[in-house]
């Protein structure tokens, strides 16, 4: 099968790209797969595609570009020129744009694969009906609200017209089959990015317990509140405990993070990291006594989550949403705390950094939960599912093509 692959991909700063990377991984190494062609946005540096695992050929096309309204007609004919067997998206509703009309005419990408009857399949990673839109980024406004709902509901019936729409809950499943009558969709977890060979120790170096959060902060990531949650903490225990941000400004929230540093100059122990590799992740992790998830809403399965299970951590976590959800159907473990309290959020942290026996505990909790989904299980997911597509459309041609007899 030759897969192409829509999807912004490292070192893009567009949101999944990680994900993407991690899926090409394992793709590559699959023996069905001939070829895999990546029809990306376009970055500056080259695209990441250095695997050390034996797989097979990947080519790059970069086609598209973050609200450009020309991306539904430069894809289609990168499409026309690679001509796959297959094509994924790895999709959220602002994947193509923050503006209405470029983010709409990519979301039309799906549509244009199943007209030209090319086998498909979307992962759609949130559904609106799910994200909380003032926190989340989009508006705050009422009027807003419920225009954006109704672009939502009309886009969300465009991506349907895929062969098959993946999503990673099956809160999500419900939700889509319920409100649209929707028949094609599947669940498909998120899946656990890197898993080692090796169980994790569990131990951490000596010198400060880092708190550690990762990811886009600015929107419904915010940080203020664990950076005073954690001098609550040390002022309590007196615990020598170094506060680690790593990750960028989301793209609608520009300048947030620099004017959190500047807030905050006066608190110790802060550091900031800005953008994080691929290769420094796993140090990132390892070094981290608990992982914590300063979120104010949530718009979807958590990735960040998945890799701290696969790190063996223990994390900290606000009692809402899908990620309530997730550690109920997945099996994670971890504290939880109100996501509008500081109080509650400083409590959650020490509950864990007082305690080895039990942040030990919720670390062994959180690895079982990841490896049950390993990205090389989820690639096999996605494969069958291509497998079905095409034994249906097959089955359907032939039916056609078969001569019918006049008694």
């Amino acid at each position: 099968m030759k897969l192409a692959i829509v999807t912004a991909y490292p070192p893009s700063k567009v949101t999944l790209n990680e994900y993407a990377y991690h899926l090409v991984k394992h793709f590559r190494q699959k023996e069905s797969v001939t070829e895999i062609v990546l029809l990306t946005d376009k970055t500056e540096g080259a695209k990441d595609i250095t695997f050390t695992e034996a797989g097979c050929k990947i080519t790059v096309k970069e086609c598209w570009e973050f609200n450009s309204y020309t991306n539904i007609i430069n894809v289609t004919k990168a499409i026309n020129n690679t001509q796959p067997d297959s094509v994924l998206f790895n999709l959220q509703f602002m994947k193509f744009g923050d503006k209405k009309i470029a983010a709409a005419l990519g979301l039309m990408l799906p549509l244009v694969c199943k007209l030209k009857k090319i086998p498909n399949i979307v992962l759609l990673h949130n559904i609106l009906e799910e994200v909380d839109l003032g926190s989340a980024g989009f508006t705050s406004n009422k009027l807003m609200q419920k225009l954006y709902g109704f672009i939502g509901t009309n886009l969300t019936k465009l991506i349907l017209q895929a062969d098959t729409v993946a999503v990673t809950m099956q809160k999500y499943v419900d939700i889509l089959e319920k409100k649209y009558k929707a028949k094609n969709v599947t669940l498909i977890p998120h899946g656990t990015f890197e898993i080692s060979d090796e169980k994790p120790e569990y131990s951490i170096p000596q010198g400060p317990l880092q708190v550690m959060t990762f990811g886009k902060f600015g929107t419904y990531k915010k940080v203020e509140g664990m950076i005073e949650a954690v001098e609550k903490v040390r002022a309590t225990t007196g615990l020598d405990l170094e506060v680690v941000i790593a990750g960028t400004d989301n793209p609608n929230v520009p300048g947030y993070l620099a004017k959190v540093q500047e807030q905050y100059k006066h608190v110790p122990q802060v550091r900031f990291t800005g953008y994080v590799e691929e290769h420094e992740v796993p140090t990132l992790f390892k070094e981290s006594a608990v992982v914590v998830f300063p979120y104010t809403s949530t718009t979807g399965s958590s990735g960040v989550l998945h890799q701290a299970g696969s790190y063996g951590k223990a994390v900290v976590m606000p009692d809402l949403g899908d990620l309530a959800l997730l550690v109920k159907d997945e099996g994670y473990k971890g504290e939880f705390f109100e996501p509008t309290s500081v109080d509650s959020l400083a409590t959650a942290i020490e509950a864990i950094v007082t305690n080895e026996a039990h942040r030990v505990a919720l670390g062994k909790a959180n690895y079982e939960a990841a490896t049950a989904y390993p990205m090389e299980k989820i690639a096999n997911m996605y494969l069958n599912n291509f497998n079905k597509i095409i034994a249906k459309k097959s089955s359907t041609q032939t039916v056609i093509l078969q001569p019918t007899t006049v008694e």
